[in-house]
């Protein structure tokens, strides 16, 4: 028995496993999202998207007003991370880094963001990391799938862009998955 050849285009492929999430999922829990429970911690001692000169934590990352929590190592076990923090960590470094390396976008790193001290700078923001990948992606191609990642993704720079491209919509979906459930925890606090 003969097999049957079936062409895939993996660009329309590994872009519909985020874009549908994106679509139908993440951007619409995060709508109306406010600034009170962007900044919301649910528990003592949690990393949080801070005022200059307000963190606790060892490492208070960023070059505006506004800080992100860190510390290395990270402590074990970690800390519980609030919406602003998670928001942070995606547009910074799960996209912004991959955009800068790989699509063309502005140098980011965690020390030189300028973090938003707004829901809405935020969302602007996430929604500009995200057009910028998933234009990239796209105009990978077959060839552009199959290459190495390169020198920017150090040990795994002989590893193809479609891995990176699946890594990275398995981080946006996993943390977009954490902002859905923080975002039902705060509805749930202020209503009880």
């Amino acid at each position: 028995m003969e097999a049957t050849r079936i062409d895939i285009d993996w660009n329309a492929q590994l872009l519909d496993q985020l874009e549908w999430h994106w679509r139908h999922q993440l951007r619409p829990r995060l709508e109306r999202l406010r600034d009170e429970e962007y900044f919301w911690e649910p528990t003592d001692g949690c990393w949080n998207v801070r005022r200059r000169g307000e963190s606790r934590a060892p490492i208070a990352a960023g070059s505006g007003d506004f800080t992100i929590d860190f510390a290395i190592p990270e402590p074990d076990p970690s800390p519980v991370t609030t919406i602003a923090w998670r928001l942070g960590h995606v547009i910074v470094g799960v996209l912004g880094m991959r955009n800068a390396s790989h699509f063309g976008g502005s140098p980011v790193d965690y020390q030189s963001f300028t973090y938003a001290g707004t829901a809405a700078v935020a969302l602007a923001q996430l929604d500009d990391g995200y057009a910028t990948w998933t234009d990239g992606v796209r105009r990978l191609g077959q060839e552009g799938l199959v290459r190495p990642c390169g020198a920017a993704e150090g040990p795994f720079s002989e590893y193809p862009m479609a891995a990176l491209v699946l890594h990275i919509h398995r981080e946006i979906i996993h943390h977009g998955v954490e902002v859905a459930l923080l975002r039902d925890l705060y509805a749930y606090r202020a209503a009880g």
